[in-house]
């Protein structure tokens, strides 16, 4: 069983004990150094500034001495890779060379023309196809319009033709009075066939109503008895 909502009688005392001010941490002394830069991060530590250049070659140097197969092709190796490429008796047959190149050269320019002078004609030709069947399609659109605007132009023709007419039979039939030969009936009343028509019929007044000191033979007794039991 809780004791939450009973009161405390006895509530607890904290000891008294000897202890200096209390104090936050977060108002304690905090970052009271200054960072500087160290040796080997290129400040004013550094005893001297750092040839990237010469570390660099002697680390390879290093590298190349350890593993004499991953050295360097040595430099001359170029020029008679070079050699062998062009092949020996190159410099007599320089000429031939570029006399064959020409003509080569030529035969392709000659070829890539005719190629172009080909699909010009092609296009051309395409292009005028293109263009009959152009007209050949705006002609026939211009036929349907045509068509379409003749059938129109009928139909309207006949629309007023028909009004006319039915305007003019309006203005001679309209009035009954002119037409005496004409059977003419009279229009009903809105409440001929209601429901709620004649609803008041037999409770007029017949004459003038007698005072009966009889409940049983009053006139209310009367409209009761033939309404509700009759």
């Amino acid at each position: 069983m809780t004791t939450a909502h009973r009161p405390t009688f006895d509530p607890a005392r904290g000891k008294e004990a000897e202890r200096g001010p209390a104090y936050h941490q977060r108002l304690m002394p905090a970052h009271t150094q200054l960072k500087t830069r160290k040796a080997g991060q290129g400040g004013a530590a550094d005893p001297h500034a750092q040839d990237l250049k010469a570390q660099l070659l002697e680390a390879e140097a290093v590298h190349f001495s350890k593993n004499p197969a991953a050295a360097k092709p040595a430099a001359n190796t170029i020029p008679n890779k070079r050699q062998i490429e062009d092949g020996p008796g190159q410099d007599g047959d320089a000429d031939d060379d570029v006399e064959t190149k020409k003509r080569r050269v030529l035969e392709e320019t000659r070829d890539i023309d005719a190629a172009s002078d080909s699909s010009e004609s092609e296009s051309s030709e395409e292009e005028s196809e293109e263009e009959d069947e152009t007209a050949e399609l705006l002609r026939e659109l211009e036929k349907i319009k045509r068509e379409r605007a003749e059938k129109k132009e009928q139909e309207d023709r006949e629309k007023a033709v028909a009004g006319q007419e039915q305007r003019e039979s309006d203005i001679a039939l309209g009035n009954p009075l002119l037409v005496p030969n004409r059977d003419t009936e009279t229009k009903r009343r809105w409440d001929d066939d209601v429901v709620f028509r004649n609803q008041a019929r037999g409770t007029e007044k017949k004459g003038k109503p007698e005072f009966v000191n009889d409940l049983l033979r009053s006139d209310f007794h009367k409209r009761f008895m033939s309404k509700y039991v009759r």
